[in-house]
């Protein structure tokens, strides 16, 4: 099955929404860690999410090169195409555009699914998240609405960001304080600034204490009741039962209860980085160590080939990478559920 169409990729969200799971979003780095991706949302029987981060764009188009559209249109044509064989449906994202760069990032990948939209295409990318969290509210919302307007031209879904999470990703950090807690005032203004769906789809990352990264779980106090009240007043308000269609950021490392009860509340993706990245990478640390006097020319030696060529030590990261993902899946109750 190939990438998700948008109307594909409403349906997953709406039926992960109406039988209560969440799907993982998987960041990668490279074609390696997104066929880990595509392999664990396949063993698992899950549909997902796979995403691409600031950093990540721009790494993804070489050195030389440095332009976050162009290694983000890379990588997701790569995905369209092996994306095929895995028998389940998978989304494509692009994670965290802080507001210095929509121009060199978000807004070129929506012009340019307006235009395949013109020549009857779907787009490459099905969401773009807009992070407004270091800007005030109401100028985080009124790009928003510029956003949301494109991304209905686009035939594509916007996430936004309402609170502050903590911690750092791709550069984007804040500290851990009470900044962290989105209010029902801050759920209000943003339905009055983007509406419940009638003026576009948008996903909503409101914030309960988040943190990004590796931390200590003493320093992080996840509140994720927080995310029913504000489903509760702003749906008595609106008419609409749970009216936001919400995304966990930080998840790497939350307790299972934390997760669950977020997504009692509506959440229906959960982003994960930290421990997919983890597993990835100390599976390699765990070759080279074990291997090191043949990974290395040692004493005018040649070391062997077969321990140091990539495949032989991406291999077994890739399927370390995947556990994690089916693992997420199974947590989040999005496994055996792909769409048919």
């Amino acid at each position: 099955m190939p990438i998700a169409t948008p109307e594909q990729y409403s349906a997953m969200i709406d039926n992960a929404k109406q039988q209560g799971f969440a799907f993982p979003a998987i960041n990668v780095t490279s074609s390696q860690t997104l066929n880990a991706a595509l392999q664990g949302f396949a063993d698992a029987e899950s549909d997902g999410i796979i995403q691409v981060s600031l950093g990540t764009a721009l790494y993804l188009s070489g050195a030389r090169v440095q332009n976050r559209a162009t290694g983000s249109k890379a990588l997701a044509q790569y995905a369209h195409e092996v994306a095929k064989d895995y028998g389940v449906t998978i989304a494509l994202h692009t994670d965290h555009c802080a507001v210095e760069y929509l121009d060199d990032w978000v807004r070129p990948l929506l012009a340019d699914s307006i235009e395949r939209r013109s020549r009857g295409l779907d787009p490459l990318f099905q969401s773009h998240m807009w992070d407004g969290s270091a800007v005030p509210l109401g100028e985080n919302l009124r790009i928003a609405e510029e956003l949301l307007d494109l991304s209905t031209q686009a035939n594509t879904i916007l996430e936004i960001e309402v609170g502050v999470v903590g911690g750092e990703e791709d550069g984007i950090s804040h500290e851990i304080n009470d900044d962290l807690y989105s209010t029902v005032e801050d759920a209000r203004a943003t339905v009055q600034a983007l509406g419940v769906g009638e003026r576009g789809r948008y996903l909503t990352a409101l914030t309960f204490g988040n943190v990004h990264g590796v931390y200590s779980p003493a320093t992080v106090h996840l509140r994720p009741e927080i995310l029913g009240e504000i489903q509760a007043a702003i749906g008595a308000e609106t008419g609409h039962e749970r009216p936001f269609d919400l995304v966990f950021h930080g998840g790497s490392g939350s307790s299972a209860e934390e997760i669950a009860a977020a997504v009692a509340h509506g959440v229906v993706k959960m982003n994960i980085d930290t421990d997919t990245q983890y597993a990835f990478t100390s599976t390699i640390a765990g070759h080279m160590m074990s291997h090191w006097d043949k990974v290395l020319k040692i004493n005018g030696g040649y070391g062997d080939k077969k321990a140091y060529d990539p495949r032989t030590w991406g291999k077994p990261a890739e399927s370390a990478m995947a556990a994690r993902v089916l693992e997420a899946a199974q947590q989040l109750g999005s496994a055996g559920k792909a769409l048919r």
